[in-house]
């Protein structure tokens, strides 16, 4: 896929899946911006960075970005594991705050420069917790319900505009995010037997079906929630 002349907001591109999409993107020539709340060695020459909190006031966003942008990807989350009645109505807040209302902002400063580009595409980022029930996930499959929800709202809301809106759901990938879940061989070994497919997410399994609705090729693709999570969500095979 080449993106040649395509500006790209990839928000959370600092590690993990984000990150990978940030490379992915870069090798294929795409003028890549990046939002995160630190700095970080890792990105690419050339990739212009914001340091900035989404749960917080991002104002600062409309000098950053270019006035024609072609994609935004919100690659933010959170892993927050509990038992029911141990999770509080902050645990709800906070989850809910990054994945939903980080996006609501992020999206509503960027209105103007996806519109000028005619054909934008915009990326959310779920969770196959959101649809699949799996115990301790109730915080998490909260906020990423309405991520799903909010996303075909505006898929329909935009289409006139020229801008699609398109989710992606993965089920467990090998990120720092999700490192005390993957703290040991058996651990991994667990995990990767719960799916289907034998094995759990790869960043690269992420970014680049993320990459696949950004790009031309998924032009006639809006609305759709994308599952990438090794069958979990859907397959039953014991």
């Amino acid at each position: 896929m080449n993106f040649r002349g395509k500006n790209i907001l990839v928000v959370g591109g600092s590690s993990g899946i984000g990150l990978s999409l940030v490379k992915f993107l870069n090798e294929n020539d795409a003028v890549v911006y990046v939002i995160s709340r630190s700095e970080t060695v890792d990105l690419p020459p050339g990739v212009k960075h914001l340091q900035a909190d989404v749960t917080g006031n991002v104002e600062s966003l409309a000098g950053f970005l270019p006035d024609h942008l072609h994609g935004l990807v919100y690659s933010v989350g959170s892993i927050n594991l509990k038992p029911f009645n141990r999770l509080t109505t902050n645990d709800f807040l906070i989850d809910y705050r990054l994945n939903v209302l980080g996006a609501v902002q992020i999206i509503q400063q960027s209105l103007k420069q996806l519109r000028n580009a005619v054909g934008a595409s915009v990326v959310l980022i779920s969770s196959v917790a959101a649809t699949t029930g799996l115990p301790y996930h109730a915080s998490i499959s909260a906020s990423k319900g309405a991520i799903e929800g909010m996303a075909l709202s505006l898929a329909a809301e935009l289409a006139s505009q020229h801008i699609r809106v398109n989710v992606v759901a993965p089920s467990l990938t090998d990120t720092p995010m999700a490192k005390t879940l993957l703290s040991s061989p058996e651990k991994r070994d667990a995990s990767a037997k719960r799916h289907p497919l034998g094995k759990y997410g790869q960043p690269e399994d992420i970014s680049h079906a993320i990459t696949f609705l950004l790009s031309e090729d998924s032009s006639w693709v809006t609305g759709q929630v994308l599952g990438v999570d090794g069958g979990l969500g859907k397959l039953k095979t014991v």
